[in-house]
């Protein structure tokens, strides 16, 4: 069979890419709405980053600062143009409209009724473009008694009960030390925009408006859980790196200190696991023959597999599970990241040169696409970075533009 992964100069040669052709507004600010902006640029949309004058995205300081300038808008920023534009000004919102009757897409994140206030609303833009998509990203969605709350990643894993459910028995709820909800959420986020413009150009349909709230795609996540309360009235507490629905399912320190994680609860699995660790008498222990009974017993059981790896390093642990094809990985720390090398050897990082940092390794695109794959073209830009271009293209000239900064416009 073929190995259906992009060939260096498929990605290098400037080959088209699914979304060429297509125009997103990205007009949100901080994580999750962003994020699905970025996501249509590396496989082709012209994103345009509409920011505030003066002060732009939030992000824009977010993360190490590096010569003053955050590391994360590099990333998030990626592929993406830049403008500055006050949506608040009524001159703002009619230069914004000329921008819309020549897009595909619109990306934002306000809260609920600010468009609306501003005239730049989702029956204003769709009647100036009925093919328009809307993604509309807010903490709590447009309806509902939160809607109108300000929304972010961290209220949204609290609310759903991730952080309920995450961390140790005896500790406290534990929240991500990352922007999970926001990551989520700007994957779904492009996947429905993808939808929606499948729905509008294969079949013959109009633009449409997306809600989408932070909290509803960590929900789908939790859904298992929150089954088990729906059909058994079982409120799942915290665990730990055990699972409530399989074992053995934990994390492992070894002899050296270092970690490893395993997920061995499929019988042939459990069955090599067993024989790897000399104990082949597992297989057939009452508490341990079926998932269910591992369940049961998942102390007892999680002792056994603890003082096997306690009594080997991390390498010798990967080594013997590796030739029983057992399910196990070990738990990479940043540096150990960088210099993994299966990592290394698929290219999930790719080399960018930056004006102001020079190379930067940034993840590279995910999903691979065979024929069509994305790429990252360039680092998040400077702010108003393509002003002139942009607002030429518009028939703007340089006069108007000049007096529509005096006025604080752009």
């Amino acid at each position: 069979m073929p190995e259906w992964t992009p060939t260096e100069s498929a990605r290098l040669s400037g080959a088209v890419r699914p979304l060429d052709g297509i125009r997103v507004l990205d007009i949100a600010t901080m994580a999750a709405a962003p994020w699905a902006a970025a996501y249509l640029a590396e496989f082709g949309a012209d994103v345009i980053k509409v920011e505030y004058p003066h002060t732009g995205d939030h992000q824009r300081s977010w993360g190490t600062p590096k010569d003053g300038q955050g590391l994360f808008w590099k990333s998030m920023g990626r592929n993406k143009r830049s403008i500055t534009l006050n949506l608040g000004k009524p001159a703002g919102g009619e230069i914004f409209k000329r921008l819309v009757a020549e897009a595909d897409v619109v990306i934002e994140n306000f809260r609920p009724g600010t468009l609306e206030r501003w005239n730049i609303g989702p029956d204003v833009l769709l009647a100036i473009n009925p093919g328009l998509i809307l993604l509309r990203v807010t903490g709590f969605g447009q309806s509902g008694p939160y809607a109108e709350r300000p929304g972010f990643g961290t209220l949204a894993e609290s609310l759903t009960g991730f952080a309920y459910l995450n961390g140790q028995p005896d500790g406290p709820p534990t929240l991500p030390n990352m922007p999970l909800a926001d990551g989520l959420a700007g994957v779904t986020g492009a996947y429905a925009v993808m939808l929606a413009l499948y729905h509008r150009d294969a079949h013959a349909g109009q633009g449409q408006v997306i809600d989408l709230s932070l909290c509803e795609p960590l929900l789908r996540l939790l859904e298992p859980t929150l089954m088990d309360y729906d059909q058994f009235g079982i409120a799942r507490q915290r665990i730990g790196n055990r699972s409530d629905h399989v074992a053995p399912r934990n994390t492992y320190v070894c002899s050296d200190g270092r970690w490893v994680a395993l997920s061995a609860s499929a019988a042939p699995i459990f069955t090599r696991l067993a024989q790897a660790i000399g104990q082949p008498e597992l297989i057939t222990d009452p508490r341990f023959k079926s998932n269910g009974d591992r369940l049961a017993h998942h102390e007892e059981l999680d002792e056994i597999i603890g003082a096997w790896f306690k009594a080997h390093t991390r390498d010798e642990v990967l080594i013997a599970m590796a030739s029983a094809e057992v399910a196990v990985a070990p738990i990479l720390d940043v540096p150990e990241i960088f210099a993994d090398p299966h990592f290394a050897a698929r290219g999930s990082m790719t080399t960018v040169e930056d004006p102001a940092f020079g190379p930067m390794r940034l993840v590279d695109v995910v999903p691979r696409l065979s024929a069509t794959p994305g790429r990252v073209t360039s680092t998040g830009p400077t702010l108003g970075q393509h002003n002139a271009e942009i607002y030429g293209d518009l028939g703007l000239s340089a006069d108007e533009l000049r007096a529509l900064t005096d006025e604080g416009i752009i």
